[in-house]
C-alpha cells in the first residue's frame, strides 16, 4: 500500500517531507502503513525540516498524530502550502514553526464529519464524539493564529477557504512565498489619532517659540478678537478693515 509521504533531500542537503493526496484512513491505520512507520522516517535523521503539503485532508486522528509527532520534533520545521491544505491537512500544516503559502494557494477549515449508524443512543454517541474532535481540531487553531475559539468555531461551521492573503492576516500562516507580503493595492492605514496631531501641533509651536528666542525675538501679543456689532462695526465704530489693517501691522 502506496505512503502519503515522501521524503526526499533538497539541493542543499536539508530534509524535505512531500505529503501529497489523502490522509487516508486505510493507508494510516491498516496492517501495511502504520503511524510508527511515519514517526521512523521523521526521527531517521536530524536537521531542520521543511514539509510541503498538497492534500484535500483525510483521517483527523491520523493528522492529530503527525501534528503531534511534528511539534516534538526535535529540529525546526517550516510547513509550505503548495496548492491546498483542507480539512485534516490543515491541521497538519498548524504544526510547522514557520507556515508559507505559495500566492496560488488555499487552506480550508470545516467541522468533522463521520458516518454513523445504530439507534438513538449511537446517534448521541457520534455527536458527543465530533464535538469533541472539534475541539481538539480548534486547539490546534487557536495555537497557531491566538483567535478566539468562537471565531474558528463559526469559520469551521461556515467552511471557510482561506486564500493565502486572508490567511496571512488572519495569522493562520506566517508568509505568502515568492513576495514581500506587501498589497500593493492597499494603503497604508493611518495611524494618527487626534491626541498624537494635537502633540505634533503643540511640538511645532513649542519649536518656533524656542526658534525666535534664540534669535532674540519677541514674541509680539496678539491682539483680543474684536466685537462686531449689527452694523457692522466694533464698540469703537472701526470697520473690519481698519481692524484688519490693525492686526497685519501687529503682525509686521
Amino acid at each position: 500500500m502506496r505512503k502519503f509521504w515522501n521524503w526526499i533531500e533538497d539541493e542543499g542537503g536539508g530534509r524535505v517531507l512531500r505529503l501529497e493526496g489523502p490522509i487516508d484512513n486505510e493507508n494510516w491505520w491498516g496492517d501495511e502503513i502504520t503511524p510508527q512507520m511515519f514517526r521512523d522516517d521523521l526521527e531517521a535523521d536530524e536537521g531542520d525540516v521543511t514539509v510541503w503539503i498538497n492534500s484535500p485532508g483525510g483521517n483527523v486522528f491520523a493528522a492529530a498524530e503527525i501534528f503531534t509527532m511534528l511539534k516534538e520534533y526535535a529540529g525546526k520545521v517550516t510547513v509550505r502550502i503548495a496548492s491546498l491544505a483542507a480539512s485534516a491537512a490543515s491541521v497538519v500544516a498548524m504544526a510547522g514553526d514557520v507556515v508559507e503559502m505559495s500566492p496560488t494557494a488555499l487552506l480550508m477549515i470545516h467541522d468533522p464529519s463521520t458516518i454513523a449508524m445504530g439507534n438513538a443512543k449511537d446517534m448521541e454517541q457520534a455527536i458527543a464524539t465530533l464535538n469533541a474532535v472539534k475541539d481538539s481540531i480548534i486547539n490546534a487553531y487557536t495555537l497557531k493564529t491566538g483567535l478566539r475559539k468562537s471565531k474558528i468555531s463559526e469559520m469551521m461551521e461556515n467552511e471557510t477557504w482561506l486564500d493565502a492573503k486572508e490567511a496571512l492576516r488572519l495569522g493562520f500562516c506566517d508568509s505568502i512565498m515568492y513576495t514581500d507580503d506587501q498589497d500593493p493595492e492597499e494603503e497604508p492605514e493611518d495611524t494618527h489619532d487626534t491626541e498624537r496631531i494635537t502633540d505634533m501641533l503643540f511640538s511645532s509651536r513649542m519649536m518656533d517659540l524656542a526658534i525666535m528666542n534664540k534669535l532674540g525675538i519677541e514674541k509680539k501679543t496678539e491682539p483680543e478678537k474684536p466685537v462686531i456689532g449689527m452694523d457692522g462695526r466694533t464698540e469703537d465704530g472701526s470697520m473690519p478693515y481698519d481692524i484688519l489693517a490693525k492686526q497685519l501691522e501687529l503682525l509686521r
